[in-house]
């Protein structure tokens, strides 16, 4: 096993202020992400483009134009092999929180089965580890930050309700120690 000399998270991953109100463009753009047509592309065409959009462009450009974006890296919980998605994020305090939306779909995302059969990952070019929010108060308070930095978590929120499907948070801490296991710096968005 290899050890990964961390890079401080401030190098890697841009800061996002969750307390900062959106402005009137990252708003029309969320009232956007919510039309059938921004999920058809998201969940069949951002997925597979955002990850190569990120490296190729050292994490400026994606999809989601606007909102803060980077790469999350985790493990196939059947497969092992390695998984990149382009994830929405925002600070609070040291942990980076992401939402596993799903566009409000039915199901959970992928990448969230992954993480919770392995949590550590790396998120921007950080390892990581990954938590599960389950305290209500605390989501609440984490979803008041999400729907700050991206309107459209709270359409949402309501169609994954409608669906009986509770949309997870997680929190991510920088890891202190951590093994690559195998982890390479290959292309990103190749499984």
């Amino acid at each position: 096993m290899t050890q990964v000399e961390l890079i401080p998270m401030s190098s890697q991953l841009r800061y996002v202020d969750p307390t900062r109100p959106p402005g009137l463009v990252k708003r029309g753009y969320a009232a956007f992400a919510t039309s059938r047509l921004a999920r058809f592309i998201s969940r069949h065409l951002g997925w597979k483009l955002d990850p190569l959009l990120l490296r190729a462009t050292r994490s400026r450009l994606a999809t989601t134009l606007v909102f803060p974006t980077a790469v999350l890296e985790t493990r196939g919980a059947r497969s092992g092999a390695r998984r990149r998605n382009a994830i929405i994020y925002f600070h609070d305090a040291e942990r980076v929180t992401i939402v596993a939306s799903n566009a409000g779909s039915s199901k959970h995302p992928a990448w969230y089965h992954n993480l919770r059969a392995d949590a550590d990952v790396i998120f921007g070019g950080t390892p990581m580890r990954a938590t599960v929010v389950d305290d209500e108060a605390e989501r609440q308070r984490l979803w008041r930050l999400a729907d700050r930095v991206f309107p459209a978590f709270a359409t949402y929120r309501r169609d994954a309700a409608k669906a009986d499907r509770t949309i997870p948070i997680i929190q991510l801490s920088p890891e202190l120690d951590v093994t690559t296991r195998g982890r390479t710096d290959g292309p990103q968005g190749r499984a």
